[in-house]
């Protein structure tokens, strides 16, 4: 049995041993576990943005896990009209962000990424499965020599007044493989029948219209770069970034790597971040 002394020396050293793990975990930053930011810049604000035939719910997966991590994280839309006016209303979107930020863009939406030249906050740029143009290069041109799987015989052109509207159609033709073999490779069928259903469309005008100054001319960027993709090759994507001076990851998806791969996809935003602050 304990006498009241020895209760009072075991109270003692319990208290003692308590304040040691405390001290500990301030010296490590703050509780066991966590990630000491005391000395390090604010985190970044990420911003998403997709490309043509999608929307902001293509980055869900990716949203989830960034969230998870502490960041705040948008996707707003991308109006999908065209490199300047998109890139346009991109940057009026930027400036209401105040901090540091992340801009991720995947396919098309490399286009609009003229959205941060001049933009001081914006830290880094992350292409995902997309086009990494120079200024002046046109879409279609881009599309054409590198043999897209996209092609007119894939589109369901919709006039209106004002334009031509592009949606990817769902079957197949001689030679445009079909909504999943070519846009949506690795998305099961299901699921990729509600992307079909629900896609966003692209300006006929909007590949035509060339490129504005390119912010990876002055920021520095990452490119993850989909091994299996067929809407842009593999090998254009490797030329565009090394052009582009990006650090360049790889894993084998298709073009949906957001929907597909979303972790890969967060851990190179996740490098971009860590190498900014």
């Amino acid at each position: 049995m304990f006498t009241q002394k020895s209760a009072r020396r075991a109270g003692v050293l319990i208290s003692s041993v308590l304040a040691l793990v405390v001290l500990f975990s301030l010296g490590a930053g703050g509780p066991a576990g966590a990630d000491s930011r005391a000395d390090r810049s604010p985190l970044p604000t990420i911003v998403l943005v997709h490309g043509d035939w999608a929307d902001g719910s293509s980055w869900t997966r990716v949203i989830e896990r960034l969230q998870g991590r502490g960041f705040t994280v948008v996707a707003p839309p991308n109006p999908l009209r065209g490199p300047a006016a998109d890139s346009a209303y991109l940057a009026s979107y930027l400036q209401t962000i105040p901090g540091p930020i992340v801009l991720a863009v995947h396919s098309y939406g490399g286009f609009v990424t003229t959205a941060a030249t001049g933009n001081a906050n914006v830290k880094a740029l992350v292409y995902v499965d997309s086009w990494i143009p120079d200024e002046g290069e046109i879409l279609f041109d881009l599309a054409a020599s590198a043999h897209s799987c996209v092609d007119e015989s894939g589109l369901n052109f919709v006039p209106y007044d004002g334009g031509v509207d592009l949606y990817l159609r769902w079957e197949a033709t001689a030679t445009y493989p079909g909504f999943i073999d070519c846009f949506a490779t690795g998305v099961g069928q299901r699921k990729a029948r509600v992307l079909a259903a629900v896609q966003r469309p692209a300006a006929l005008a909007g590949f035509f219209e060339p490129a504005g100054p390119q912010a990876w001319k002055t920021i520095p960027s990452w490119s993850l770069i989909g091994m299996l993709d067929k809407v842009i090759p593999p090998a254009v994507q490797e030329e565009q970034s090394s052009r582009a001076g990006a650090r360049i990851s790889r894993v084998r998806a298709g073009h949906l790597t957001p929907i597909t791969r979303p972790a890969a996809v967060t851990k190179v935003i996740l490098s971009a971040v860590d190498a900014t602050r």
